[in-house]
């Protein structure tokens, strides 16, 4: 028997009910910007737990910001291409993926030169880890080559990976752990045998979240170095320390209104596009060599007054008087101690008062364009010389469209490398999103893979818009090797 037409749902019907859905997840949007007692890594999960399944297709036809996705996609693709590869054509390097979200970078592992024997992902929140054993379980079945093509075994993880050992993972420990790597008691790293067994270890978008405090911080580089096997490599993508002092130097100078959207940072002074001089503990500031008006706290605001006049003499004698005699004379060598200071001329010009500082910005710091913005809370003093001490804790708020709303923290560059030779991790390779794109774009392997996955057109232009750039511009890459 047919169904008749009661029991049909109509388009009203489903309609409503999509607005519950929507409603309710708002909702739950809502409820966790409000949970602010959690622990920072909790609330992170939830934001991620909140966010919906929207599916390829939506991301290929509906997304604002195809061309943004691409782009980050592919300088992802870059870094695996790039630094997971090996000389030995049998090579099939063991990963970690710590953060690995919803799986969406498998087959970025799975289409790299070597496919990956075993891939581990860890992530906090548990559903995006589920969501992430679907998308794998569905890539295996959409497999297509021969019978013999490599296969990529992977096995996933809800854990937190900051705060908590991966040793505590059976597989992990299967694999190899060392739970000793880092720094001993008294700051020297340890010489003894590796234990790790990974060859990379991978983090993207989400190093970060770890630089709440020292604590998380220290714990995200024990667990990547214990994880790795001596050679191996860590690899990843964050946002880039080095804009976030820039706006705030600006911001506090007063050269820049905080909603103004700004310029985006060039490529290094003096750096050309493949420019293989490249020195990666060199600031990625351009303006780090030519700001004048770089601000000392120890130094003070006014200059002083040369002893003599201003005659800058380096034939100074210390048992000299810094004032001019009762007579009038410089430098007079009769100088009677007992004579009051009062005999000093009455027209001697009085010392200038001190500068007073200049007054701080009353506004929040705040910079972007239509599809990001980065804000600073207002409840948040800012470092005056844009230099962030201690180096943990420094939250800022990242609004993206599409995408997650929640609380970041800045990862100082050069206090993080120095964090990480700490526990044996030397840098290999730096540079902001723009540079990696003008430096491979034109690779004969990564060229031709970034007009496959839309990042440009076949005559060499990048199909997302200058806004897209700039927000990519916010981010650098890096890899380590132990």
């Amino acid at each position: 028997k047919r169904p008749g037409a009661s029991s049909r749902i109509s388009a009203a019907a489903r309609q409503a009910a999509e607005q519950k859905r929507l409603q309710r997840e708002e909702e739950e949007r809502k409820q966790v910007q409000q949970n602010r007692a959690v622990a920072p890594t909790d609330i992170v999960s939830a934001h991620y737990n909140a966010v919906p399944e929207r599916g390829r297709d939506w991301r290929k036809t509906e997304s604002k910001i195809q061309g943004l996705r691409s782009l980050n996609n592919w300088i992802k693709s870059c870094m695996i291409q790039k630094f997971s590869p090996s000389d030995d054509r049998d090579y099939r390097p063991i990963v970690l993926d710590m953060g690995c979200g919803k799986g969406g970078d498998l087959q970025k592992w799975q289409s790299a030169p070597q496919t990956p024997r075993l891939y581990v992902g860890v992530d906090p929140a548990d559903v995006s880890i589920d969501q992430a054993r679907g998308r794998y379980i569905e890539m295996q079945r959409r497999r297509r080559g021969p019978r013999n093509a490599k296969h990529l075994e992977a096995h996933f993880f809800a854990q937190d990976a900051f705060g908590v050992s991966l040793a505590n993972i059976p597989i992990v420990r299967e694999v190899g752990f060392d739970p000793h790597a880092g720094p001993d008691t008294t700051g020297a790293i340890t010489a003894r045998f590796s234990q790790g067994g990974f060859d990379v270890v991978s983090m993207m978008f989400c190093l970060h979240y770890s630089y709440e405090s020292e604590e998380t911080a220290r714990g995200m580089l024990k667990n990547v170095a214990g994880a790795l096997k001596k050679g191996g490599r860590f690899l990843g993508v964050m946002p880039n320390s080095d804009i976030i002092r820039r706006k705030i130097e600006q911001h506090m100078k007063g050269g820049v209104k905080p909603s103004e959207p700004t310029k985006e940072d060039s490529p290094p002074a003096g750096a050309t596009a493949g420019d293989d001089d490249w020195n990666p503990e060199q600031s990625l500031d351009p303006h780090a060599q030519n700001d004048e008006d770089d601000w000392d706290p120890e130094k003070p605001l006014e200059p002083m007054q040369a002893a003599n006049g201003g005659n800058d003499d380096d034939d100074w004698d210390p048992e000299k008087s810094l004032q001019p005699a009762a007579n009038g004379t410089a430098n007079n060598d009769d100088w009677n101690p007992e004579a009051p200071i009062e005999n000093a001329t009455s027209g001697e010009e009085k010392p200038k008062p001190q500068a007073k500082a200049p007054a701080l910005p009353k506004e929040p710091l705040e910079w972007g364009n239509s599809i990001y913005k980065v804000k600073f809370p207002e409840s948040q003093p800012l470092p005056y010389d844009g230099v962030f001490r201690p180096p943990f804790g420094w939250k800022y708020y990242y609004y993206l469209e599409e995408a997650v709303d929640v609380p970041e923290f800045v990862v100082p560059w050069e206090g993080f490398r120095a964090l990480a030779e700490e526990y044996g991790l030397e840098l290999m390779y730096r540079k902001p999103f723009p540079e990696v794109w003008e430096d491979e774009k034109d690779d004969y392997e990564l060229g031709p893979l970034s007009e496959r996955m839309r990042v440009k057109d076949r005559e060499g232009r990048f199909l997302g818009t200058k806004e897209e750039m700039e927000a990519a511009g916010f981010y650098h890459a890096f890899c380590f090797y132990k």
